[in-house]
């Protein structure tokens, strides 16, 4: 529905209700308590608060830097007084880079990699959609491969429950960091979309995709400091706020509190800051964080929508039903593959790369031991097929975050966006079964 309506709302809160309709033995009064029910849940939970309030915030801190000038400083830094930045391929690189250098967490990678470059893109006739495919097609994967972030926190814990089970035996960061090194689909992406932007390559909808020149929309010139300023601090936040919530162990900090506590302390700081260099009043800045906060409720409400059809979709044991069907047919040189392909559509059903790991790795690693095959590499398609299924889903937080840090259409950036994740994704498929006969 989301992707022929067009309505990504809509569509959601339609299968929210189909799944809860099946939930409830097709009661139309007990459907309806229960999707009453759920959303009351949901905005009882402190990691879904804090999460929307990222989304919101988002809002205020790209419109403080847009009305300081710093976004037109640092083009003005980058393109005509150092001419760094003079191509559409420079442009696209310097979002691919960002995605890389900044792994800390994939929602905060994606909203700098396509804040920063979206005015440079946009000046060298780049479609959005081509920026939000380089933003998400970064973030994940990197993170993923960088596991120095919740990320590895949470794939370090799983591995260590089946060893603390009995299931397995050694050290779970041994293991960890062997099975990243099958993380083929993470790998296949970061080199397809490097490939994308140096050949200038097309395909499918990306060739009409709708290239924004908005001769009205000019950037203040400003400091190129107001800009870097905010960003280098919000970086170095998330750390330090995973360091404080993990109690000195960055691996265990909670990530949705992070990035929260992020938001609204380098909100905060740009205000001040704008107002000290002379560039807003206070009472300035608090409307436009304000105004920034109006503009992301239609993307928190699609957050919001997106961890309902989760957890839905949790409910009706769609993994459970899916592992289990497998395990009746498989063979151990195709169990890679299939686990790959298991946790993308359960990744893409939930939109969920985390959700994907917790389900799939219980299930997957007593199956690998029980066949004989190479638990790394098992462990490593789970990992890749959570972040492909997160990648090519509309209901993807960063999936989400991508289409808004980009400006860009959700539907139209995973419409573009899917040959290309299609291709990396069948590139995995075939190492996965190269390395299970190897």
């Amino acid at each position: 529905m989301a992707l022929f309506t067009r309505s990504v709302l809509v569509s959601l809160f339609g299968g929210i209700v189909l799944g809860l309709f099946l939930l409830n033995d097709f009661s139309f009064v007990d459907t309806f308590y229960a999707t009453f029910t759920l959303f009351f849940t949901l905005l009882s939970q402190a990691w879904i608060l804090k999460t929307l309030g990222f989304a919101l915030l988002v809002g205020s801190i790209v419109i403080l830097i847009e009305n300081s000038g710093g976004i037109g400083g640092f083009i003005h830094f980058v393109q005509k007084k150092h001419s760094i930045i003079t191509s559409a391929r420079a442009s696209l690189l310097l979002a691919y880079f960002i995605g890389i250098l900044i792994f800390v967490e994939s929602s905060i990678t994606s909203l700098i990699a396509g804040t920063v470059s979206r005015p440079l893109t946009d000046s060298h006739g780049v479609s959005r959609a081509k920026l939000a495919f380089v933003c998400d097609s970064t973030s994940a994967p990197v993170c993923s491969l960088l596991a120095i972030n919740g990320w590895g926190a949470l794939l370090l814990g799983l591995i260590s429950t089946q060893i603390l089970a009995g299931v397995l035996v050694g050290e779970s960061i041994d293991i960890l960091l062997k099975s990243i090194a099958y993380n083929f689909y993470a790998m296949s992406a970061l080199v397809v979309t490097f490939l994308v932007i140096w050949f200038n390559i097309d395909i499918g909808p990306m060739k009409n995709a709708v290239v924004i020149n908005d001769p009205t929309r000019q950037y203040g010139f400003g400091k190129i400091g107001h800009m870097v300023y905010p960003i280098i601090l919000m970086v170095v936040l998330v750390f330090l706020f995973l360091y404080i919530t993990g109690d000195g162990n960055i691996l265990k900090g909670s990530g949705s509190s992070s990035i929260f506590y992020t938001m609204i302390v380098t909100t905060l700081f740009s205000i001040l800051y704008y107002k000290l260099d002379g560039v807003m009043s206070i009472k300035r800045g608090l409307f436009l964080s304000f105004e920034g906060i109006k503009k992301m409720i239609p993307i928190a409400t699609i957050l919001l929508f997106a961890f309902a059809i989760g957890n839905v979709t949790d409910e009706l044991k769609t993994g459970l039903y899916l592992a289990s069907f497998a395990s009746n047919i498989l063979s151990v040189h195709y169990l890679a593959l299939i686990i790959f392909v298991l946790s993308s559509i359960m990744s893409f059903s939930t939109g969920t790369s985390w959700g994907t790991f917790s389900i799939m790795t219980p299930i997957a690693i007593p199956m690998a031991v029980a066949m004989g095959a190479d638990i790394p590499l098992v462990i490593g398609a789970v990992i890749s097929g959570g972040v492909f299924g997160d990648h090519c889903s509309p209901i993807s937080d960063t999936t989400i975050i991508s289409a808004m840090a980009s400006e860009c259409d959700v539907v139209e950036h995973v419409k573009t966006q899917l040959p290309y994740a299609l291709i990396s994704g069948l590139v995995a498929s075939v190492m996965f079964v190269i390395f299970s006969y190897m």
